[in-house]
């Protein structure tokens, strides 16, 4: 039985794929046969792979596509190692290529402020909460997960900032915007009627219980078609553009990153998609050496 008979009985039996998988799996097992030539499987090394690997990506092949190769193959091998004698998978331990960061389309502060002050004039229940929520998202470029996470008492500083369980159970303080501490304001005296006794989370849906993720993902959603947004606004998208106008005003990437509670400078710096021109022109007119000297 040769390997590729020997992979589709496993797909079609044990496995018990489904068609288009198993038709994936074997599709991404020729292609090694084809990268491999004339070489033997069991002969192949992990240098071998990375060869490969390099050769897809010179073919314009993305991360994501070579990932889900790797996968395919590793399996490959480890079928082979256990019914056909190989005696090593050259694919084992090898990483995928790192797949580009893909973040929301940048929401303008025009477009954002003109989304809340709408959300701001309804005036039902419902309505009032859901202006508190997004408000905070926008004013502390918090996670959904933060959101529904905060309790009434993880306010400081006479309300001005709020304690934030983010990422690894990791705590962070966040200043709260005025427009966000009024919005909350108006919120609270309707939460009381809302909530169940006992009940520590700021926003409660109507069940008088914290809300879910989904619940404020779903809302922020209907409000996107109620109030005829060109694109659906999602939470991730309140806390990039959070981000981004902090960033574009504030040109300091270190507060940006504490404000969010990024674990690496690295990965604001990619989120936030640095306004390169603006940081040309401070640059130009502040480095001592960014232009020759007009009078040699």
């Amino acid at each position: 039985m040769t390997p590729l008979e020997r992979l589709e009985r496993f797909l079609t039996g044990e496995h018990g794929k489904s068609r288009a998988t198993r038709a994936a799996y074997l599709a991404d097992a020729r292609l090694l046969l084809e990268l491999a030539g004339d070489r033997a499987l069991d002969t192949l090394h992990p240098r071998d792979i990375r060869g490969y690997v390099r050769t897809l990506k010179l073919r314009g092949q993305d991360a994501r596509s070579i990932a889900r190769r790797l996968s395919a193959w590793r399996t490959w091998f480890r079928l082979l190692v256990r019914e056909a004698g190989y005696t090593h998978n050259p694919v084992e331990g090898l990483r995928a290529p790192r797949a580009a960061r893909k973040l929301p389309r940048p929401v303008g502060v025009d477009e954002t402020q003109g989304f809340l002050d709408a959300l701001g004039r309804e005036d039902d229940p419902l309505s009032i909460r859901d202006s508190a929520i997004f408000e905070l998202a926008y004013s502390s470029g918090l996670r959904v997960s933060e959101l529904v996470g905060a309790n009434l008492d993880d306010f400081r500083d006479g309300g001005q900032t709020l304690l934030v369980l983010g990422k690894g159970g990791k705590t962070r303080q966040v200043p709260v915007g005025e427009t966000a501490l009024a919005a909350i304001a108006r919120w609270q005296p309707i939460r009381t009627t809302l909530a169940q006794a006992g009940e520590a989370a700021l926003f409660v849906g109507k069940t008088g219980k914290r809300l879910t993720p989904r619940a404020v993902q779903a809302r922020l959603h209907d409000w996107s078609d109620k109030l005829g947004l060109a694109d659906r606004l999602h939470p991730h998208r309140l806390r990039h553009a959070c981000a981004t106008h902090f960033l574009q005003g504030s040109q300091d990437l270190r507060a940006t990153q504490e404000l969010l509670g990024h674990a690496s400078i690295a990965t604001t710096q990619v989120y936030t998609r640095l306004d390169f021109s603006h940081l040309a022109q401070v640059y130009d007119a502040a480095h001592p050496r960014a232009k020759s000297d007009p009078d040699p």
